[in-house]
């Protein structure tokens, strides 16, 4: 097997993927774009072990470990989402962030007027 076909491909994917993460402003599309990156990652492991020839097979062994982390990444980060979403009605990163940041100064502000 030639090693430059699934590289090539594997780079096609992570720069996908670095796109959605920087380019996307809902939350269940930027972990869409991060699991995309690791399946990248994933796919060179597996190009790597293959190309190398390891006998005891360390990049396929490696690569489930990051599909089970990264199964559970997918799952809390979707509590997480589905909970913000519940409280603000909006899964948009940039309005989440802009939100808490205007909480937090008015908690500041609750603080300074009861002393």
């Amino acid at each position: 097997m030639r090693l430059a076909y699934p590289l090539v491909v594997s780079a096609l994917l992570f720069s996908i993927g670095v796109y959605g993460v920087l380019a996307r402003r809902n939350a269940i599309l930027v972990l869409m774009s991060v699991e995309l990156m690791l399946n990248a990652v994933n796919l060179n492991l597996v190009a790597f072990d293959v190309w190398l020839g390891d006998a005891l097979r360390s990049g396929q062994v490696f690569t489930l470990y990051v599909i089970t982390i990264a199964a559970a990444e997918i799952g809390l980060g979707l509590a997480i989402i589905l909970l913000v979403f519940r409280n603000r009605q909006t899964s948009d990163v940039d309005a989440l962030r802009e939100l808490g940041e205007l909480d937090h100064e008015r908690i500041i502000e609750e603080q300074a007027a009861s002393r």
